[in-house]
């Protein structure tokens, strides 16, 4: 029965006429938040890596698809980066930008956050942010629609359980029980957001993508000597995964 539900919508969605906004791509209505959620290395002084893969992150998004008015950006220090223009970095108003930029992009949702993790939750500024909490504000804020949700940080696998859901794609930096790499001072990008962006040109949806950046993050980690591996995870629903074919990323070109 499952198999043929999936049949039936999919030569729904084949057949039913495009809107511009989904002919110009499959993300093109899509919501998504990207948040830096702490700006302290692991060493406990300053560093960018994660401000930086919020920034460039979001720029990525653009280029594989995503409308740039639908992507709202969140730092713990918004005041240093007045050329991104970020919100403040907390809980409730990233609840509202992901609620209310699904409210008028309606076809799905993205949600993805840089920065440290423990097996507790990830940092939000100065709180921890908890797997049940992701859950439910991603939940309430995008019911009943695709969403992927990416969590850049250590012990990240920790959300997979609560935020499983038949439409939902979950890539994370580290399993359950470990440590994730390349939050130091002098670090441009922690090592799981390095890959995404490096990955991000070559891959053909988000399950191709987490599966490129699993490989590259096994590379590097390899080559720098970072042990024991994070080995980043990637979990999908059984109703999204049928459907993968048709989420293929639009590229932007130089003239868009």
């Amino acid at each position: 029965m499952r198999g043929t539900a999936a049949v039936i919508g999919l030569l729904a969605f084949l057949l039913a006429p495009l809107s511009s906004a989904y002919a110009s791509g499959p993300f093109a209505n899509w919501s998504a938040v990207v948040v830096a959620g702490d700006f302290h290395a692991h060493s406990g002084g300053p560093t960018e890596a994660f401000d930086n893969a919020r920034r460039d992150v979001s720029r990525a998004l653009v280029e594989l698809g995503f409308d740039k008015a639908a992507i709202q950006q969140f730092s713990v220090r918004p005041e240093r980066y007045p050329a991104d223009a970020p919100a403040r970095a907390e809980g409730s108003a990233i609840y509202e930008a992901l609620k209310t930029k699904a409210e008028t992009a309606k076809a799905g949702c993205l949600f993805y956050i840089s920065t440290h993790g423990s097996p507790e939750g990830v940092i939000l500024g100065p709180r921890v942010l908890r797997p049940p909490l992701l859950a439910a504000l991603v939940n309430e804020a995008c019911p009943n629609r695709p969403s992927v949700v990416v969590i850049s940080a250590c012990f990240s696998g920790v959300f997979i359980p609560p935020l499983q859901d038949k439409n939902r794609l979950i890539i994370t930096a580290a399993r359950p029980d470990r440590a994730s790499f390349g939050c130091g001072e002098d670090d441009k990008y922690p090592f799981f957001d390095d890959c995404f962006l490096s990955a991000a040109p070559g891959a053909h949806d988000f399950a191709a993508l987490g599966a490129a950046v699993q490989a590259c993050v096994a590379r590097r980690e390899k080559e720098t000597g970072a042990e024991p591996a994070s080995e980043p995870q990637v979990w999908i629903g059984p109703a999204l995964r049928p459907m993968l074919p048709l989420y293929a990323f639009n590229r932007k070109t130089k003239s868009d």
